[in-house]
């Protein structure tokens, strides 16, 4: 099934989706991602020994002030009064791996998908600035859309088959 495109105009040219008319719902989203990274590493993120500090406190607060500001990241986005932002980053050393998962909550009109998920990208950007100096070979993985309820399409939730069952929500 193949569906419109709802930032594209009739004549195929970017456009800000006119969102007035539609019902102010909530609206709650789920995103997720994980960085990769040296045993070494995630072992001194763990004991606090980074030279830089605290690294998940940093990526937690970059994550929320970076959902905060969406709509200056991806240009279509709408500026939207968030009610809540929360990012959780658990160490997962089987996995040598910091997993990210942020959750989005507004009363809007139009969705926060986009706010979750430049949660999630911000917080593993702003991990991988603390790590860096010991950790170049890092990696950014599986940014990705967990779930999505409100609006006129409803609920969403990824299917389980479709993710690594050590990336599956714990929600």
């Amino acid at each position: 099934m193949t569906q419109e495109l709802s930032h594209i105009d009739a004549k195929g040219r970017a456009r800000m989706v006119d969102v007035g008319e539609k019902p102010i719902t909530l609206r709650v989203c789920v995103a997720q991602g994980a960085v990769r990274m040296a045993a070494a590493t995630l072992a001194r993120i763990s004991d606090g020994s980074l030279p830089k500090g605290d690294a998940l406190s940093v990526a937690r607060l970059a994550g929320i002030q970076a959902a905060k500001r969406t709509h200056e990241w991806i240009p279509l986005c709408h500026a939207i009064p968030l009610d809540a932002v929360d990012v959780a980053l658990t160490p997962d050393p089987d996995g040598c791996r910091v997993r990210i998962e942020a959750r989005a909550r507004a009363h809007a009109r139009t969705g926060v998908e986009m706010e979750a998920l430049v949660a999630v990208a911000a917080a593993g950007l702003a991990l991988y600035d603390m790590c860096k100096a010991i950790d170049r070979e890092m990696a950014i993985e599986a940014v990705q859309l967990v779930s999505k309820s409100g609006g006129k399409s409803g609920d969403w939730r990824r299917s389980t088959d479709s993710v690594d069952p050590a990336e599956a929500p714990t929600d």
